[in-house]
């Protein structure tokens, strides 16, 4: 009975210092901020975002509960700062037939319209549940029309929490799901000119050259939650 009672006492000890620590969503540790890491969303406002080619975020986005939630009809929105070389990392959640993405490097002005015409993206879609037939380069975890995912890609379904990483440190780029790296690629190169000129890109005469800009995120019309959103220059 003793026996079984130490055994008991040591599992709750252990699990009460697990529990201890854990980090609060919405932060970052000691050791993120000693890494350069930034926060981007403070789980609390939308401070630093605002929507494309605007001084402000428009309807459609709010801070609930700790996320920042597009429920749709607010258009992409942006954060202020602009990202050279980077690493940013985040996690989402997707309703049913949902449809959104990430976007880097974006350029803003009268001559843009949004950010697919100048940010390349990671693109983020219910791969399951969505209406209609999807291309491989639509499915998440995709350089959007460009590099496909590999076969090591592991999808939580909508509803469900995902995080993505996406690198970009001398024009090698590098997209993650979930702890796993799914692609790679070059940027600039011939096979990416060769890339953009056989593919809907070859209409945006400036899409990817930029070798600086914001992050958007984007508004399909279907509800999409975002937190722990990070990012540090390289």
């Amino acid at each position: 009975m003793k026996k079984g009672l130490l055994v008991l006492l040591g599992a709750l000890v252990i699990f009460i210092s697990c529990r201890s620590v854990q980090v609060a969503e919405n932060t970052l540790t000691p050791a993120e901020k000693t890494a350069g890491w930034q926060l981007l969303f403070d789980g609390k406002t939308t401070t630093g975002w605002r929507s494309f080619n605007s001084d402000t975020l428009k309807g459609g986005w709010a801070v609930q509960d700790g996320m920042l939630v597009n429920t749709g009809g607010g258009g992409d929105i942006v954060y202020d700062k602009p990202f050279a070389d980077f690493e940013l990392s985040l996690e989402w959640k997707i309703e049913a037939e949902g449809n959104s993405g990430i976007f880097y490097h974006v350029l803003e002005g009268p001559e843009f319209h949004g950010p697919p015409e100048t940010g390349p993206e990671y693109q983020l879609i219910d791969d399951t549940g969505y209406p209609g037939k999807l291309e491989e380069w639509q499915k998440t975890g995709a350089d959007y029309a460009m590099h496909l995912p590999g076969p090591n890609k592991t999808l939580n379904p909508a509803g469900e929490w995902n995080l993505a990483r996406i690198v970009f440190h001398n024009g090698h780029v590098e997209h993650w799901l979930n702890d796993e790296k799914i692609l790679e690629f070059q940027a600039w190169t011939k096979d990416w000119e060769e890339r953009v000129a056989d593919c809907k890109w070859k209409d945006y005469p400036h899409y990817g050259k930029a070798k600086s800009g914001v992050f958007a995120l984007q508004d399909h019309g279907k509800q999409i939650c975002f937190r722990n959103i990070k990012a540090r220059a390289l």
